[in-house]
């Protein structure tokens, strides 16, 4: 249990001024930062999940309730597993996922930090409505103001290891990638965000490639590439540090867009590199392909007869395995309906993402998608209803895989 006198724990306003700071920070230097005003901020009341909570100035967004389900169902099978769990929510905001965690996944603690001092009083109101803070040994969660790098970085150094890691990150901020690893225990989960999807749609790939080491060229199915280009970045920095990351689930939101994957950590560095490479788009005849490292320089799309071809657009390296593990997301989907998060009109659309999910999960699913009117336009056809199209794809296996269908 963490030594709950240390420096960094306390708060912002008696930090220790001698630890070096971050100078370039978005915020204020901590050791500079007033105590929150006794003033209580103008808030508005939600409820998600049974859980009434309030947002104050915070950012929040109703729309991330699926993404924040989808983290308690990770966590809960965690706990159920391990039979503890204890939770960094590096990034809190108003400290609704902390809030969650603590009471859908009965976390054994959850350390709640967002670097805007002035959320503390939202935050500490809203986890003290359901759970008692505790004392010392018995505390069950704690609130701090700092850096999420220098808060991870400083549970390194202590050898305060942590099971589950939720880093809700904006825009393609992927500086907290390596120091949430290093203060993540062996087997644990981490959470990780990006919401720059202009980054993903390849419309900045010098961008992507300073973040996620990954040249990402314009591609139709942008929002998967946003996925692999996260996952990808993960599965980098863990090299570095002698581990592997393997993704459990990824999730795409509209909103923000936002960019969700559930990675587990472990020791030792991929097998090999075939889930780790490159992806192509011919733009001529429409078809997608996956490109080893042993392929750089010989790369060419069928339509041209192995020759080069302006026409192929190549992005990477990207992660290019499968986006979800099925039996795992198979035990969230059932904790779901015990839960009674599924099986009713409210849980429908929840249900369908998992139930999808568990589709898309399967290896030999290619990446990608083509659309149907573009199928017909190449065969100067007509499009044919897409009922009886999908029905002769499940007859045929491999024209499902080539297209990318989703049982």
């Amino acid at each position: 249990m963490f030594n709950l006198s240390t420096p960094f724990l306390v708060p912002p306003f008696q930090f220790n001024a001698k630890i070096p700071q971050n100078p370039n920070s978005r915020f204020n230097n901590p050791c500079q930062l007033k105590p929150a005003s006794n003033n209580i901020c103008k808030s508005e009341c939600r409820t998600e999940r049974g859980l009434e909570f309030q947002t104050g100035d915070t950012f929040f967004r109703h729309e991330s309730a699926t993404g924040r389900d989808l983290g308690v169902l990770a966590a809960s099978l965690y706990k159920k597993s391990k039979g503890e769990l204890r939770v960094l929510d590096a990034l809190c905001g108003c400290g609704i996922r902390s809030l969650r965690y603590l009471v859908g996944a009965e976390a054994d603690f959850v350390w709640a930090n967002d670097a805007n001092d002035e959320y503390r009083r939202i935050i500490s109101e809203n986890l003290s409505r359901v759970v008692q803070r505790g004392l010392d040994d018995e505390r069950r969660w704690t609130v701090t103001h700092f850096d999420a790098n220098r808060v991870m970085a400083e549970c390194y150094l202590q050898r305060e290891y942590f099971d589950f890691i939720d880093v809700d990150s904006f825009g393609s901020d992927s500086s907290f990638l390596r120091s949430a690893m290093n203060a993540l225990k062996l087997d644990g989960l981490l959470y990780v965000t990006c919401t720059d999807g202009y980054t993903s749609g390849g419309h900045r790939p010098c961008q992507s490639l300073a973040a996620y080491g990954a040249y990402v060229r314009p591609m139709p199915y942008s929002n998967e590439v946003g996925l692999r280009m996260l996952i990808g970045g993960a599965v980098r920095e863990a090299s570095v540090l002698g581990y592997r990351v393997t993704p459990l689930f990824s999730y795409y939101s509209y909103h923000g867009p936002v960019f969700r994957v559930m990675l587990q950590l472990n020791r030792g560095k991929l097998v090999d590199h075939r889930h780790y490479g490159f992806i192509g788009y011919c733009h001529s005849c429409g078809s997608s392909q996956a490109f080893s490292w042993d392929e750089l320089g010989h790369m060419s799309c069928p339509c041209s007869d192995s020759k080069v071809s302006k026409s192929l657009v190549v992005s990477g390296p990207l992660w290019t395995g499968p986006l979800h593990n099925a039996a795992y997301v198979t035990q969230m989907l059932n904790l779901a309906e015990q839960w009674g998060w599924v099986g009713n009109v409210n849980g429908d659309e929840l249900e369908k993402l998992l139930k999808q999910m568990v589709d898309e999960s399967d290896p030999k699913l290619s990446f990608g998608y083509i659309k149907l009117d573009e199928v017909a336009s190449r065969a100067k056809i007509n499009s044919p209803p897409l009922r009886i199209m999908m029905s002769a794809m499940h007859q045929d296996d491999h024209m499902g895989m080539l297209f990318g269908v989703r049982r």
